[in-house]
């Protein structure tokens, strides 16, 4: 029986020492960077961390870029098309198809700019930017002057979508992560 114990003990202290020395592989597989000179170019002309960007991605698409929702969101970033068009016009982009926002250049470019536009319209509070970008302006705009949640984003609990508070959290501890590894 001592035996049987000092074996099992010495395979788990194994198996952890393998984990550990493989961790940022491993952890590079669960967290990857993909279409990076996209995402890189496009988080350089719109000035945020392309960290953030990934986190986005990872989190709407899993860096599938041939996905539509249930609500008809398109793509990597899971951009709506009446969105896209009124990002692609403030971007000098004429008569975006539903096509184009299958590519990712496209997809990364158009959500990154309304990622940006959020930031800005927000003051830069990143919560509130994400609760946005999931839930809407409006809803966010609506919570924040009847009290729901407060004008730095920062009470997450306090959204009154379930959906979209898993979201915020999942965008932030994606991006902790990346910036971890990256």
């Amino acid at each position: 029986m001592k035996k049987l114990l000092l074996i099992i003990i010495l395979i788990g202290i194994v198996t952890i020492a393998l984990l550990y020395s493989f961790k940022p592989q491993i952890m590079q597989t669960i967290y990857p960077i993909k279409y990076q000179e996209h995402v890189k170019k496009s988080a350089q002309e719109m000035g945020i961390d392309e960290l953030l960007i990934y986190s986005i991605i990872k989190a709407e698409s899993g860096f599938e870029a041939n996905v539509k929702s249930a609500s008809g969101a398109i793509g990597l970033m899971q951009i709506m098309l009446p969105t896209a068009e009124e990002i692609a016009r403030e971007l000098g982009i004429e008569d975006i198809t539903e096509k184009q926002l299958y590519e990712a250049e496209t997809n990364i470019k158009i959500g990154t700019k309304y990622f940006s536009m959020l930031l800005d319209a927000y003051d830069n509070k990143l919560n509130l930017a994400i609760i946005a970008y999931n839930a809407g302006m409006g809803n966010v705009n609506a919570w924040i002057e009847d009290g729901t949640i407060n004008e730095q984003g920062t009470d997450i609990e306090n959204i009154p979508f379930a959906e979209t508070k898993m979201y915020v959290k999942k965008i932030l501890q994606n991006y902790e992560i990346y910036k971890e590894i990256y």
